[in-house]
């Protein structure tokens, strides 16, 4: 049995931000960042996945600000991001990128039904009430961040956030530290183009969707690692495609890789399916059938997904 993951750590990453570290970073155990401004005004990069965790995240931003948040950026819709927005004020704006507004209110609470397990307590959809396109500025008093959308990658709704006096970069699940990318929502080629926009920002910190906190020469060693995975399922898939064989036979023909120690294993064949939609030429906003994706994910995990949110 796996073991229980560790307790949450707030680590203050510059002065007044903090990103919030929840081992062991597996499926629904994800990061999330406060920044709080020079007037006070408090921003908060993500929510977390059970009423349980959210309440534990709101509890630990208490201790470096009083302050009740006056935004909540979702970096993408999926649930573990998104599920603790309906406990903040109702004067809390939720902002996102616009495609992730549509895809939380598309996808309600499907995470919580598929990602069995964990007691998720009390859970509402709440959807971001004020979106962008390609980028958005906020001033929090003197400091600055920027939101940008590195085009569908993670998925259609990708935003990251940026500090660019701290050099501080939160990217949400377009970073997973020691875990398969998961981009059956996304888009292959897009994933690879969000690498190189990721490694232009140059970040002294980044804090990932999911896994331990990277700075200086460990950035560059994951996003390397990560255009190295993402090459190597877009050269199974090209074979796969042209010899017209199924995505989970071409991983289990496959067998293991480097990166089959990487935590999710099982989201290769997920990521499959995405590649071979894209190379069938159908469009990125084509959602893929999320729950026969699953049952092959599933298979190849060997048994039901566990989650220990």
């Amino acid at each position: 049995m796996k073991p229980s993951p560790g307790k949450p750590e707030l680590v203050e990453v510059a002065p007044s931000v903090h990103a919030y570290i929840q081992p062991d970073g597996s499926w629904m155990i994800n990061n999330t960042g406060v920044v709080v401004g020079s007037d006070g005004t408090l921003l908060l990069v993500d929510t977390t996945s059970t009423e349980a965790r959210n309440r534990a995240l709101l509890a630990s931003v208490a201790t470096v600000s009083d302050a009740a948040p006056s935004y909540v950026v979702n970096t993408h819709h999926h649930g573990d991001h998104t599920f603790g927005n309906w406990l903040v004020p109702s004067s809390t704006v939720i902002v996102a990128h616009d495609a992730c507004r549509e895809e939380v209110l598309s996808a309600g609470l499907l995470a919580a039904q598929v990602l069995t397990g964990p007691d998720y307590g009390h859970l509402e959809v709440r959807p971001p009430s004020l979106t962008y396109t390609a980028s958005l500025t906020l001033h929090l008093g003197d400091r600055v961040v920027e939101l940008h959308h590195p085009g569908p990658a993670h998925t259609r709704g990708d935003s990251v956030v940026w500090l660019p006096a701290e050099r501080v970069l939160f990217t949400g699940d377009l970073v997973f530290a020691g875990g398969q990318p998961f981009l059956a929502e996304g888009s292959i080629s897009g994933y690879l183009s969000a690498l190189e926009f990721l490694r232009a920002f140059d970040a002294e910190v980044l804090v990932p969707g999911h896994g331990p906190l990277l700075r200086g020469a460990d950035i560059t060693r994951v996003l390397d690692d990560l255009v190295a995975y993402t090459t190597y399922l877009s050269e199974l898939a090209a074979t796969g495609h042209a010899a017209g064989r199924a995505p989970l036979q071409v991983v289990q023909d496959a067998g293991p890789s480097r990166f089959s120690s990487w935590q999710e294993s099982e989201r290769l064949v997920g990521n499959l399916h995405r590649a071979y939609h894209e190379l069938d030429g159908k469009p990125l906003s084509e959602r893929l059938e999320l729950l026969r994706v699953w049952q092959d994910m599933t298979i190849l995990h060997g048994g039901p997904i566990t989650c220990h949110a």
